[in-house]
């Protein structure tokens, strides 16, 4: 089993920047592939970063450009970088891993741009 931890979330102004953090533990040995994910009232949740144990990155075209992903695996940890947030950023963003076949899921967090 695999326990997600996040943080960073929190307020911050259109064109502002976040860094999520979250940090990974339990059988952190057998995670592959890794992501974040948002959802927003009335809405699915989906994707907006996700990379692989080879570092292959994927971004949708609403977020390219301006968010960024990437890992520490020393520490156990992947990170989201958000530059020139938008209003429509907000959401509760969750990371989400690949471990053994299996999904596991922080308990998010929310990330609202608002001036």
């Amino acid at each position: 089993q695999v326990q997600l931890v996040e943080s960073g979330g929190g307020l911050v102004q259109p064109g502002g920047s976040l860094r999520l953090s979250c940090v990974a533990s339990g059988s952190i040995s057998s995670i592959r592939e890794m992501g974040w994910y948002r959802q927003a009232p009335g809405n699915q949740r989906e994707p907006v970063a996700t990379i692989s144990g080879r570092n292959t990155t994927n971004y949708p075209d609403s977020v390219k450009g301006r968010f960024a992903i990437s890992r520490d695996n020393a520490k156990s940890t992947v990170y989201l970088q958000m530059n020139s947030l938008k209003p429509e950023d907000t959401a509760v963003y969750y990371c989400s891993v690949v471990a053994a076949s299996r999904r596991a899921w922080g308990q998010g967090t929310q990330v609202t741009v608002s001036s």
